[in-house]
């Protein structure tokens, strides 16, 4: 008897697919997947046999979800070259070293065990944006399916040319020493190599590949992971600390008196250091980042331009592309790099090594390096809820009225609004440089608000309850996750 095809239409996220294997979806449910992508790989590449790269991360059923999707792929007509255990970044590097014409990675990245799901993408350094996820939907769950004769081969010792691509050219002189923490996920048998590779003396933290996850798991997001990453750097008296993700996309930085620096401000200096060599780029951030990009006196010096985008790191990956931006920094840790410095995909190893540039050009801490910025008083993500199908409306509502508060010159706080972005919901800044931001969540029932302020705590404070009342008055809005 064969299996019944099970595929939770929900899986289809904006930039990937993710279910809880097997309740949401089971192995023929991965197979159709599979066959859903290469028809739509076929369509996109107008080859009746494309070439596609195909990895998966270490969890205990990824070998297994991979078979089940390469058995969709060559139904189709796909030529598939598996490059075996893999980091995410490592499937795109293979797209662009072997000239492919797709890539699918299994992971289910940073989540809980029992996840899975699919990275995908057909141009090379773009992983699928909403439009593709919408279009791949459609195809798998409506079986519009075309068939094929495809193939496969193995691509051995993929592991060591994607090394050698990262360490080639990034040598440091200084001997940094970093403690590397990979929460047992994928990045161990990658970023301790690597980062000795380029010259650092590394202290390994969970580099050892367990899919049972015992510590927690692998999220450099996480503050257990961050708390373990800090008592290693103390301990050990080392210059930085780095925290991977599962599938090495994203990286946390510790700084070596053992505190979290958030992502967007080891962005600006990472674009700090880079503009004097690269003078006239762009950068791009999403609207969740601190404001002091666009004020820096540093990259306005080296006449380089910030521009704000949607968050998500599809959107900001597609938009450094786009604006042939030099780099690109996500809040969530997701970082880009195009050309001469990386083939513009986010690859958490790139990241820090980055970072260790940034620790190289100067002779100073990382703790006073980070206190050379401005300070400024910012709330964390907060997320209240609002119903999945009302979110968006209750938004664009908002961005009408805040618009209408900044035409009619309203003062908030004795400030009035000097400009109103509204390329992802709405982040209004001041006069001095404050701002906030109301969002919604593109993957899951609520909304998502930011303020901060380069002024002061209460005037970070102000702009928030100016928003929450706002909100309040929608009679649309619940509880938030956390308030300040």
């Amino acid at each position: 008897m064969t299996e019944k095809i099970k595929i939770d239409p929900y899986g289809f996220r904006e930039y990937d697919a993710r279910w809880l294997y097997e309740k949401d979806i089971n192995s023929q449910g991965i197979t159709n997947l599979g066959k859903g992508l290469g028809s739509q790989i076929k369509i996109h590449t107008k080859k009746n046999n494309p070439r596609v790269i195909v990895g998966h991360d270490y969890r205990s059923y990824s070998e297994e979800i991979k078979s089940a999707l390469k058995k969709g792929l060559l139904s189709t007509g796909c030529h598939i070259e598996d490059v075996g255990l893999s980091l995410s970044p490592m499937v795109y590097f293979a797209q662009f070293n072997l000239d492919a014409d797709a890539v699918a990675m299994v992971t289910a990245s940073h989540n809980e065990n029992g996840w899975t799901g699919v990275k995908m993408g057909i141009k090379k350094g773009l992983t699928h944006a909403p439009e593709e996820m919408k279009e791949l939907k459609d195809i798998t769950l409506n079986e519009k399916f075309s068939n094929g004769d495809g193939n496969e081969k193995q691509i051995e010792n993929f592991q060591q040319v994607y090394k050698d691509d990262l360490i080639t050219g990034n040598k440091i002189n200084k001997k940094l020493k970093a403690v590397v923490a990979c929460g047992n996920g994928t990045a161990g048998i990658f970023a301790p190599d690597i980062l000795r590779g380029i010259g650092c003396e590394v202290i390994e933290l969970d580099c050892e590949l367990d899919w049972t996850f015992p510590k927690y798991n692998p999220n450099p997001e996480d503050l257990e992971m961050l708390h373990a990453i800090a008592k290693a750097v103390k301990d050990n008296n080392a210059d930085i600390g780095f925290g991977f993700d599962g599938d090495g996309d994203r990286v946390g930085v510790i700084d070596n008196k053992g505190n979290e620096i958030f992502s967007d401000k080891i962005g600006l200096l990472i674009a700090r250091n880079l503009s004097a060599k690269h003078k006239n780029s762009k950068f791009i951030v999403d609207v969740k980042s601190t404001g002091l990009y666009s004020k820096d006196n540093i990259l306005l010096e080296n006449n380089c331009e910030t521009i704000y985008w949607k968050t998500g790191h599809s959107h900001i990956k597609r938009k450094v592309n786009t604006e042939k931006a030099l780099a690109g920094f996500e809040k969530s840790g997701h970082f880009f790099f195009n050309q001469p410095l990386g083939y513009g995909y986010d690859d958490g190893v790139n990241s820090a090594i980055h970072v260790c540039h940034l620790l190289d050009n100067q002779n100073k801490k990382m703790s006073e390096i980070i206190n050379e910025l401005p300070k400024t008083y910012q709330t964390p993500t907060m997320a209240p809820f609002c119903k999945d199908e009302e979110k968006y409306q209750v938004v664009e509502d908002l961005v009408k009225q805040v618009k209408e508060i900044k035409n009619n010159k309203t003062k908030i706080d004795d400030q009035i609004i000097t400009e109103v972005l509204t390329v992802n919901g709405v982040r209004f800044s001041f006069e001095d440089g404050s701002w906030g931001l109301i969002r919604a969540s593109s993957n899951k029932p609520s909304l998502v608000i930011v303020t901060e302020s380069p002024t002061s705590d209460i005037r970070k404070k102000k702009i928030f309850d100016f928003i929450d009342n706002m909100l309040q008055e929608t009679g649309k809005v619940g509880e938030y996750d956390q308030k300040i």
